[in-house]
């Protein structure tokens, strides 16, 4: 029976020593909570994908802007090429002198355009 009572003993001292299931069960619930946290950041952060995409949607906005003034920077460029004082264009010189100074010769037909 003494030995019995050792064995008994010396389980009831593991049991007491082993048992860390509260310290275990916040360790778990830290986790998944930072699990959960780093998912919704993925998803709806400042670099996540609900970000991703509306700066796809940005992107595409600003590159049909940046296409409009590609041609109107290239128009104004052209313009300015037939304006160059030593080799102008007569017709465009003449078409800004009638627009601007609203001047004819006499013998012009001046029809207006709505």
């Amino acid at each position: 029976m003494a030995g019995n009572n050792l064995l008994q003993l010396g389980k009831r001292s593991k049991m007491a020593t082993t048992p860390h299931l509260p310290k275990r069960r916040f360790g778990r619930v830290v986790a998944v909570g930072a699990l959960i946290t780093l998912g919704a950041l993925a998803l709806v952060g400042p670099t996540g994908v609900r970000a991703w995409s509306d700066s796809a949607r940005v992107l595409e906005q600003r590159e049909t802007e940046l296409a409009t003034l590609r041609a109107e920077r290239e128009r104004i460029a052209n313009r300015v090429e037939l304006l160059d004082p030593s080799n102008a264009d007569p017709d465009l010189v003449g078409e800004l002198l009638r627009s601007n100074l609203n001047v004819a010769h006499p013998d012009e037909v001046v029809v207006p355009r709505h």
